[in-house]
């Protein structure tokens, strides 16, 4: 195996073994702590620009499913690619073994020439990265080395979203999906319903639109790069047509609304996340990535918080007092991870039949 070097922003350097591609890359250095789930992970399109570490020491152990496709869109991935630039795990499990398995994680990785490095001490990195934050890191082959670089910079939602319009389902009720990152089983969701989708590019102006609903995606990096968006959105808040948003559409419903957006010391990824909503005993388990969150101090008056972390405390979802507007900052459709609150599909669908009736 040929070896490489993790190097952090603060000057540590692990030496490792590479099972993916081999070349020097840079990124933001990110852990999740979900102990399934690296095929749907990978190919999340919120991981732009970030370096993976599971906290689970063995992966790779289940190998990758095939590219079947459904409904026009990958059966088993959140997207047509790996979005990710670099996996960092403990133990590679070259020997895979699952009912759906068609080949290796390093031989997919090689395929979209993503580099992955195992033999580190991935509880070491998680440690530092709680107590530090989110780091810049990179991954550096035969001294072929790269500056270091922050992918929160740029617009990572221009750079995963559809570049065209595209259509999904012929129900009755027609939602207009803006495509921030857009993860595939928002949409396995919603076609579960009596629904046609319009799925449209993140800066698309929507504003004169025919829709029944409108659904705000999740996606990458900073809510604030996304203005065009914003100001799409504070238009269709001046009307009653129901809207729905996920993670980052969370963030920028609330940025529409007038309330500001921070970023999160190292962000919440991974599963069996406990949310509760305020003012009851109501708690759900969710899984979650997002390294931005919504200051609820900064929330207008007619807006208040739909969910709240029970383990910091930070904002998980808010609600318009009278308008059929809400939010999740979690991942309703979950995939990897608890369906538990995957109903928000369909309350969102309900908002949409009472507003035509």
């Amino acid at each position: 195996m040929s070896k490489a070097k993790l190097i952090l922003e603060d000057g540590s350097e692990y030496e490792a073994y590479s099972f993916g591609s081999e070349k020097s890359v840079s990124g933001e250095l990110v852990f999740y702590t979900a102990m399934i789930g690296y095929p749907e992970s990978l190919t999340d399109p919120s991981y732009k620009g970030q370096i993976l570490v599971p906290t689970f020491p063995m992966i790779g152990n289940y190998g990758v499913p095939d590219d079947e496709q459904e409904f026009g869109i990958s059966r088993n991935f959140e997207s047509e690619k790996i979005h990710c630039t670099a996996l960092v795990i403990s133990d590679y499990s070259e020997k895979f073994s699952h009912w759906n398995s068609d080949r290796s994680l390093g031989t997919w990785l090689k395929q979209y020439d993503v580099p992955g490095l195992y033999g580190i001490d991935t509880r070491e990195l998680t440690k530092k990265l709680r107590e530090r934050g989110a780091m810049l890191g990179k991954i550096v082959f035969d001294n072929q080395d790269v500056p270091f670089h922050d992918p929160n910079k740029e617009n990572l939602v221009a750079q995963v979203s559809t570049q065209e319009v595209r259509y999904y389902g012929n129900g009755k009720y027609r939602v207009l999906m803006v495509d921030c990152g857009l993860k595939n089983n928002i949409l396995r969701c919603l076609l579960k319903h009596d629904v046609t989708i319009k799925r449209v590019p993140w800066n698309y102006d929507f504003t004169q639109e025919e829709y029944d609903g409108l659904f705000l995606s999740n996606g990458p990096g900073d809510p604030a790069m996304c203005t065009e968006t914003v100001e799409h959105i504070k238009v269709a808040l001046t009307q009653d047509k129901p809207i729905m948003g996920i993670c980052l559409g969370n963030q920028l419903l609330a940025l529409a609304a007038g309330a500001k957006t921070y970023k999160m010391k190292y962000g919440h990824r991974g599963h069996n996340q406990p949310v509760k909503v305020p003012g009851t005993h109501t708690c759900y388990i969710t899984s979650q990535n997002h390294g931005f969150a919504i200051d609820d101090k900064t929330l207008p008056a007619d807006w208040k918080p739909l969910f709240v972390n029970l383990n910091d405390g930070t904002n998980e979802g808010i609600t318009h007092v009278s308008k059929p507007f809400f939010s999740a900052q979690f991942h309703p459709e979950a995939s990897s991870g608890p369906v538990d609150t995957e109903s928000l599909f369909a309350t969102f669908v309900q908002n949409m039949k009472n507003c035509r009736k």
